[in-house]
C-alpha cells in the first residue's frame, strides 16, 4: 500500500494528540502575570516561574479540545465564511475574471512588473494591518492569475500570502507584532525605525525577486502568449469598485476604528450581497452563490479552529510557560552573539505551540528584555529576534491556521508547499539573523 502525505486535518489532529501526550512528560508550571495598563494585556513577571500541580490531559480533554478550539475561533470562522461567500458571489458575476484578464493584458509584455506590484501591495497590507486570513477568499483569483500567466500557483500564493507575512514580520509599525513588543520592552517605536525599514525593503525585494524568477512553470513556452484586449463593462467595473472599496474600508476600520472580525464579517456580507445584485444574480442567485461559497470555505474554517485546539491543550495543561522557561534560561550563560542566535532560534520554535504573534509578544518579550539587560545589549535585540522569527514561522508552521487554510483553499498540499518554499524561507530567515547580529553593533 502506497503511503501518502497526511491530510492537513490529520496533521493538526496529530499535533493536538502530541500536545496532550507532552503534558505527561513536562511538569506544569506558570509565570506570575500582571495587567499592563498601556496595552491592556497581561504580561509575564520575570523571575516568577514556578511549578504547579501536574495538569495532564486525558483522552476526554483532548477530544473536547477539538470542538472547543473551533468555538474559540468562531469569530475568525464566521469571517472566513462570509468573506469567502462574498468572493464566491463576485466570482460568479464574472467581474473577477474580466478584471484579472484586463490587468494581465495591460502588463502583457512586462509580467514581472505586475508580480512585483502584487508582492509589494500585499507586503504593505501585512506591514500595516497584518493581513492573513482575509486572503483565504482570494484563492480563486490567485488560481486564475497563475493559470493565465503560466506561473506555479505556489509562487503566486508566495507573492501574496508570503509577502503579507514577511511585511508583517519585518514591519516597524505592525500593531500586532513589532509595536506591541516595543511597548512591552518600553521602547519608542521611532528608535530603530530606519534600521527596520531598510531590512523590510530588502526582505520584500529579495522575496519577490526569488519567486518571480523561479515561479514560472518550466513547461511554459518562452514566447509571450497572444492576448486580446479586455474592456471591463460598467457593471463589472462597479462590482470591482465595491470589492476593492470593501478591502480599503476594512483596512481603514482596523487602523482607525479598532474593528474586529465581526465588523469585517458584516462589511463583506454587505459587499457580497451588493455585488450579487449589481451582477444581476438576483436575490435567489446571490443566496445560492453565497451557499456555495460557504461550502467551499467551511474546510478552511475548520483548519483554523483545529490550529487553535493545539494551543488550547497546551494552555489548559500549563506547559507553555515551562517550554519558554527551558529555552530562555540557558541563554544567560552564553556569549552575546551566541545568546542572540539562541534567542532567535528559541523564538522560532516557540511560535509552533504559540501561533499567535501578539500572544507570543506578550509571553516572551518581558522575559527576553531582562536577558538583554543582563547581557548588556540593547532591548531592540529582544524585539527583533521575536518579530523576525515568529513572523517567518507563520509561513511554514502547521499550527498557523491562516496559512494552512489559504494553501488548502488554493488546492496546495502542505508538503508541496514546504518543498517549494524552503529555500526562499531559509534565505529570509538568514536575512533576519544577519539583521539581529548587525543590530548588536547598531544599537550600542
Amino acid at each position: 500500500m502506497k503511503l501518502s502525505f497526511p491530510h492537513p486535518i490529520v496533521i493538526l489532529l496529530t499535533f493536538i494528540l502530541l500536545a496532550g501526550a507532552s503534558s505527561y512528560f513536562i511538569q506544569s508550571g506558570v509565570y506570575d502575570r500582571v495587567l499592563d495598563l498601556e496595552t491592556g494585556r497581561e504580561v509575564i513577571v520575570p523571575g516568577s516561574f514556578h511549578t504547579i500541580e501536574d495538569q495532564n490531559a486525558s483522552l476526554y480533554d483532548i477530544a473536547l479540545a477539538v470542538p472547543e478550539g473551533i468555538i474559540l475561533g468562531a469569530d475568525i470562522v464566521v469571517l472566513i465564511l462570509l468573506l469567502g461567500g462574498a468572493f464566491y458571489v463576485i466570482e460568479k458575476t464574472g467581474a473577477l475574471q474580466e478584471g484579472v484578464e484586463s490587468l494581465i493584458y495591460r502588463f502583457r509584455t512586462k509580467k514581472y512588473l505586475l508580480l512585483y506590484f502584487i508582492g509589494f501591495v500585499f507586503a504593505f497590507c501585512g506591514a500595516t494591518i497584518a493581513m492573513q486570513e482575509e486572503l483565504i477568499a482570494m484563492a480563486p483569483m490567485f488560481l486564475l492569475l497563475a493559470k493565465k500567466i503560466g506561473y506555479d500557483i505556489r509562487s503566486i500564493i508566495a507573492l501574496a500570502l508570503g509577502s503579507a507575512l514577511i511585511g508583517a514580520s519585518f514591519s516597524p509599525v505592525n500593531p500586532f507584532g513589532s509595536l506591541l513588543a516595543q511597548t512591552n520592552a518600553e521602547l519608542d517605536f521611532q528608535e530603530g525605525l530606519v534600521f527596520r525599514l531598510i531590512f523590510l525593503i530588502a526582505a520584500i525585494f529579495l522575496w519577490c525577486t526569488y519567486h518571480i524568477r523561479y515561479g514560472k512553470l518550466k513547461s511554459e513556452s518562452s514566447e509571450v502568449p497572444k492576448l486580446t484586449p479586455k474592456k471591463i463593462s460598467v457593471r463589472h467595473s462597479l462590482i470591482l469598485i465595491f470589492t476593492f472599496g470593501g478591502i480599503g474600508a476594512m483596512a481603514w476600520g482596523i487602523v482607525y476604528k479598532d474593528w474586529g472580525y465581526n465588523e469585517m464579517s458584516a462589511l463583506f456580507f454587505v459587499v457580497g450581497v451588493s455585488c450579487g445584485l449589481i451582477g444581476k444574480l438576483g436575490l435567489n442567485g446571490t443566496a445560492r452563490a453565497y451557499s456555495a461559497g460557504f461550502s467551499e470555505m467551511i474546510y478552511a474554517g475548520v483548519i483554523v479552529g483545529l490550529a487553535r485546539s493545539v494551543y488550547l491543550v497546551l494552555q489548559d495543561t500549563a506547559i507553555i510557560d515551562p517550554l519558554i522557561h527551558a529555552m530562555f534560561v540557558p541563554l544567560e550563560s552564553l556569549p552575546v552573539q551566541l545568546a542572540a542566535i539562541g534567542l532567535y532560534i528559541s523564538q522560532a520554535l516557540i511560535h509552533i505551540p504559540v501561533p499567535s504573534t501578539s500572544g507570543q509578544a506578550v509571553l516572551t518579550t518581558p522575559l527576553a528584555v531582562p536577558l538583554m539587560d543582563l547581557l548588556g545589549v540593547s532591548r531592540q535585540i529582544a524585539v527583533l529576534t521575536y518579530q523576525y522569527a515568529a513572523g517567518m514561522m507563520d509561513l511554514i508552521s502547521p499550527t498557523n491556521g491562516g496559512m494552512m487554510a489559504i494553501i488548502a483553499a488554493a488546492g496546495i498540499k502542505f508538503n508541496h508547499w514546504i518543498s517549494y518554499l524552503w529555500k526562499s524561507w531559509l534565505i529570509l530567515m538568514g536575512l533576519g539573523l544577519i539583521s539581529v547580529l548587525i543590530a548588536l553593533f547598531w544599537f550600542t
